[in-house]
């Protein structure tokens, strides 16, 4: 049997000043997002590839700025240390972070079977809980270069939680509306829209009516008129129900299931709502870009046409994640 070629790693060799400590702090901090491991006292390894190759050049900069000193360097381990050796320090790292996953829905878990919720807003609490924990789920996937085996028995509690707060008896069920019969209408909000508005108005024009019109009036309390539907305000057909805005309402009320939406929905539901639920690291990203898209465009036509794009860019860019799996239920 041929002997197995040896792996190709990258290692960073570093020094750093003993002050200020938040530097050293910073930089381990750094290296535990990307997956790195100590092999050695200030040598830190990650399997070769470009996009870890780019994490350790950032890494690399802020070392050298902060005033200390680093390499990276391709290597083989040829003798002493073995490719096995190092492939298991990698697998008990994140052995660590998937325990604490494990431990966390064993609780979420326990929370469920013990007092199973009776209201919206108690489900709510435990999604909540469960798509902070499913977050991290996938952050300590994509650095789980070697798959470390208590990974399945994550996924396998995840499932499962997914699945009883998905449970008709647990959240009430709402009728999908048929999309046919939500062409050719005039779409009805408030003036000067920004997130939940067009956010919806992307979600009406790209998935229920490509030539939808919108209509904007000063009225909260509009009466509709002939082939005309409101959303987000008061007394509309499509608005907000419980916690949730109008644009997780619309997704139910559609009857999209598209996973791609999911992450949407809750950058959405956070700068609406501003009660930091789902705690996307997009988030931030997103509200800024709405902001400028405010400032720019005064008038709210221009807003739905122009906001279309940023949310059409948010959708492809989760639509190319394979491995994305929904963070609430």
């Amino acid at each position: 049997m041929a002997e197995p070629t040896p792996k190709k790693w990258l290692l960073l060799i570093h020094q750093i000043p003993p002050k200020p400590n938040s530097l050293r702090v910073k930089i381990w901090r750094r290296l535990q997002q990307v997956g790195a491991v100590a092999i050695k006292q200030s040598v830190y390894a990650l399997p070769q590839s470009d996009e870890a190759h780019e994490d350790l050049s950032w890494i690399f900069k802020e070392i050298v700025e902060g005033g200390g000193d680093a390499s990276i360097s391709e290597a083989r381990f040829l003798e002493g240390l073995s490719d096995d050796q190092v492939v298991f320090m990698f697998q008990n790292a994140r052995k660590a972070d998937y325990e604490k996953v494990i431990r966390e829905c064993g609780q979420l878990r326990e929370l469920l079977n013990a007092s199973p919720p009776t209201s919206r807003k108690q489900v709510a609490k435990i999604e909540a809980q469960l798509a902070r924990t499913q977050r991290r789920m996938e952050e300590i996937e994509a650095i789980d270069f070697f798959e470390a085996s208590e990974k399945a028995v994550a996924e396998m509690l995840l499932r499962e939680l997914h699945g009883q707060l998905s449970d008709p008896c647990m959240t009430e069920t709402v009728r999908a509306e048929p999309i046919s019969e939500l062409k050719d209408k005039i779409w009805v909000t408030r003036t000067n829209i920004f997130v939940d508005r067009v956010a919806s108005g992307w979600l009406v024009r790209r998935f229920v009516d490509d030539h939808a019109r919108f209509k904007f009036v000063a009225a909260k309390e509009y009466r509709a008129r002939k082939n005309e539907l409101r959303f987000d305000m008061v007394d509309a057909e499509f608005t907000h129900k419980g916690n949730r805005c109008t644009f997780e309402v619309m997704i139910e009320r559609f009857g999209l299931n598209d996973r791609a939406l999911v992450p949407i929905a809750e950058i959405v539901h956070d700068i609406d709502l501003k009660d930091g639920k789902y705690d996307r690291p997009e988030t931030a990203g997103v509200n800024a870009l709405l902001n400028g898209l405010v400032a720019d465009h005064p008038g709210d036509q221009e807003r739905i046409e122009h906001g279309g794009g940023i949310f059409d860019k948010l959708y492809a860019n989760f639509r190319g994640q394979r491995s994305y799996k929904p963070g609430r239920r």
